[in-house]
């Protein structure tokens, strides 16, 4: 995934860079990195995150950098912001994209003149080197920024800083967000709304869908207007979303007090408590508790002061090793009981399947698991959810490809998709006996939309119906 924001003001704007990109650590676990536009010109820092925070990394930098204009990030995979030099002049550039068509295009700008791609150590291209080649085909920068958002099959928001102000353009279809923050003498802009909050900033505006606006310190004037076409992620409310976050006004925290709630009025379990796997499933567990009356209670805790951030390391195995390192059970409200526990989802069952033993372990009577978004069927095409190798790490598509003996067809995942279908609960109880939980029962997509309270024309349910 990853997340950024910018600044723009009549001071120095070190100190609220700093803070605000430091506020979108939960969305990334590689690399940090700052740029700022001062007397002195571009100064800026990278620095790998994989195993010191954000602030540790770029405390030294901050007391070195100064200037009035600055666009930083938290990547989960490529170093970045890029400094550019082009016809455009000089320019930095950060992005929060997913491109599904590098080859195609990189095939095409080589066929149009471009010479050559600075490969990562992976040997893959920048994607934010890719973006910029797309911005620099065009003559004039606003005709490249609304190009390189045209050209991407995926998605992708841009922050791009020069010495006219900052260039903050929304992915086209508002897969992902980008707000506008002001306060006195300066404007900001992040991926997430409450990154600006302690600063000082208030509320501005949010970006439409493909919408690009420019902002100084004086004001922020929309060069491009939105579109209507909206599929904003889902999975931003369930579980990449800190809690304090909103998007298109809709809380994340009360989305999914909206969710748990919804799970509940069609459960029937009476277990002793009811318990969220931390951190993203405790609100979901907050609105099941309330509206079945059965109690909230605490089983384990996570260890947060040497393991604060949910998804480090990027190394599958190294992350469950973590996952159940970081869980420490509270014996009294475990043994003899019979719990039922809310995650935000089930992925690969990994995880899942390791917590429910260690509650087996610690005396539990039974475990039943409650994921708060239905069946993952399909691999994001949108976003970096996920950087797995194949769909056949989704656990739902292992369980299929035994059902089926192999035979996967999207007529047949559709009948997967269905809750009322008879493969779908053939499925659950597949999973199920698989990770060995007492009962699995999955959220419905159409409790879960209900949940967020927007139209849900514009909201993306890819990965669990494969639908655009």
């Amino acid at each position: 995934m990853g997340g950024f924001f910018g600044v723009a003001s009549k001071q120095d704007c070190v100190f609220d860079l700093f803070f605000g990109i430091d506020y979108h650590s939960h969305l990334g676990t590689r690399r940090g990195g700052m740029v700022v536009n001062g007397e002195n010109g571009f100064q800026r820092s990278i620095h790998n995150i994989e195993n010191s925070p954000f602030r540790t990394k770029f405390d030294k930098d901050i007391q070195e950098m100064k200037g009035k204009y600055g666009i930083g990030c938290i990547s989960d995979y490529e170093p970045q912001p890029l400094i550019v030099r082009s016809h455009h002049g000089t320019y930095a550039l950060t992005t929060v994209a997913k491109i599904n068509n590098v080859k195609e295009l990189t095939t095409s700008l080589f066929e149009n003149g471009h010479s050559h791609f600075l490969e990562m150590s992976g040997g893959e291209i920048n994607a934010t080197e890719l973006v910029a080649t797309l911005i620099n085909q065009k003559d004039n920068l606003i005709e490249g920024i609304r190009y390189a958002l045209e050209q991407v099959d995926g998605s992708l928001s841009i922050l791009l800083m020069n010495q006219a102000g900052i260039y903050a353009a929304r992915d086209q279809h508002g897969r992902t967000p980008v707000v506008i923050g002001r306060k006195e003498d300066a404007f900001c802009a992040s991926f997430e709304n409450f990154a600006y909050k302690n600063p000082g900033y208030s509320d501005y505006k949010e970006l439409g869908p493909g919408e690009i606006a420019v902002i100084t310190e004086k004001n922020c004037i929309t060069l491009v207007h939105p579109g209507k076409e909206m599929k904003m992620c889902t999975f931003l409310w369930v579980y990449y979303g800190y809690p304090s976050s909103s998007y298109e006004g809709i809380s994340v925290e009360k989305m999914r007090y909206n969710c748990g709630a919804k799970m509940a009025q069609r459960d029937n379990v009476t277990p002793d408590i009811v318990a969220g796997v931390p951190d993203s499933g405790i609100a979901h567990a907050i609105g099941y508790a309330n509206e079945s009356g059965i109690p909230f209670s605490r089983p384990f805790i996570k260890y947060t002061p040497t393991w604060p951030r949910s998804f480090m390391p990027t190394i599958q195995s190294q992350r469950n090793l973590i996952a159940k390192m970081k869980l420490l059970a509270v014996d009294d409200l475990i043994r003899g009981k019979s719990l039922l526990l809310i995650d935000d989802s089930i992925v690969r069952g990994t995880q899942l399947r390791e917590t429910t033993e260690f509650l087996y372990q610690s005396g539990a009577r039974e475990v039943h698991i409650r994921p708060a978004c239905p069946p993952l069927l399909y691999g994001c095409k949108y976003l970096n959810f996920s950087r797995s190798s194949s769909k056949m790490d989704l656990i739902t598509r292992r369980v299929i490809e035994r059902l089926e003996n192999g035979n996967i067809t999207d007529e047949l995942l559709q009948e997967y998709a269905d809750p009322e279908s008879e493969k779908y609960q053939n499925m659950i109880e597949e999973i199920r006996k698989e990770l060995n939980f007492t009962s699995l029962r999955f959220n419905r997509l159409d409790d879960m939309l209900d949940a967020v309270g927007i139209e849900k024309c514009k909201l993306c349910t890819y990965c669990w119906n494969g639908k655009e």
